[in-house]
């Protein structure tokens, strides 16, 4: 590798890659039927998530922290859980991912520096065990 070649993925996509990528991703969200489910974890608008997940990959690629001077801080874990985050749900984020990398024609070689990556932050957004619907009539004493 020469000094000349990009290291990061923020270096592969920069801002505009990136804002493409974001796109690319909510629109296969709000497209298929197979991820209903983390979509409506979701504001109908989007244009405010949109711009949120721009900076946040824009500095967890290795681009300059926008997303610090926005939220201060990269934690994702507590505004995630508020939503039932369990298997099923991580995996359809995952597939949005997967499908937004392709729609941008990301290369292979990108894929595979993301792939992980994106599975440790999914898995950690994860705080639940499974993927059942939750009971939200404050009457049931237990959801057994």
């Amino acid at each position: 590798m020469t000094d000349t070649e990009p290291r990061t993925p923020y270096e592969i996509l920069g801002d505009e890659g990136i804002r493409d990528l974001v796109d690319a991703f909510y629109d296969v969200m709000d497209e298929s039927p197979d991820v209903a489910r983390v979509r409506t974890m979701h504001a109908q608008d989007l244009g405010p998530m949109r711009s949120l997940l721009t900076a946040y990959l824009t500095q967890w690629m290795g681009g300059p922290s926008v997303y610090n001077s926005v939220r201060g801080s990269m934690c994702l874990t507590g505004s995630h859980m508020p939503y039932a985050i369990g298997p099923a749900e991580r995996d359809m984020w995952l597939a949005c991912m997967d499908r937004a990398l392709e729609r941008v024609g990301a290369s292979e070689p990108l894929k595979a520096m993301l792939r992980e990556p994106f599975r440790r932050v999914a898995e950690a957004v994860r705080n639940r065990t499974d993927s059942r619907p939750t009971r939200r009539d404050p009457n049931v004493i237990t959801t057994g």
